[in-house]
């Protein structure tokens, strides 16, 4: 039986969950999720669980912040003054946004903290700092 080796192109669902049990990201109801093994086009922890496997094989993978999206960089939040952002703008907590930093470069944001005088913008992964649970199957090995 063929298994997977760097380099193949591959086929998987996946169910990706919290330490408290919540999904946060899943195939289901989709097309599998198709990328090349050792390419960097997913997460480091899942992308190395995947050599040796056979289609058909299913496993419970544990991925620690460091070999997912990493630690939250406290450098990534960045309190602005209320008075800068328009009226329009909504500042719930957790409502995302883009920005366009000086150099013209947009990036998503959430909004983290809201004070009468100012709104703390987090530019890290919403999953930076968290470890990750996936339940994967391979589906096809793509020759």
């Amino acid at each position: 039986m063929t298994q997977v080796k760097p380099g193949d192109t591959v086929r998987i669902h996946y169910t990706g969950t919290l330490a408290d049990g919540s999904t946060f990201d899943s195939s289901a109801g989709r097309d599998p999720l198709e990328f090349t093994v050792g390419s960097g086009q997913i997460i480091p922890g899942l992308d190395i669980a995947l050599p040796g496997m056979a289609v058909g094989d299913k496993k419970v993978v544990e991925v620690p912040c460091a070999q997912a999206y990493g630690e939250a960089d406290p450098n990534a939040r960045q309190a602005v003054p209320r008075a800068e952002i328009p009226a329009d703008i909504p500042l719930d907590l957790g409502t995302q946004l883009q920005v366009q930093t000086p150099t013209g470069q947009v990036m998503q944001v959430v909004v983290a903290e809201v004070t009468d005088t100012e709104v703390t913008l987090d530019a890290n992964h919403p999953l930076a700092g968290r470890d990750l649970t996936f339940a994967i199957e391979l589906m096809d090995i793509v020759q």
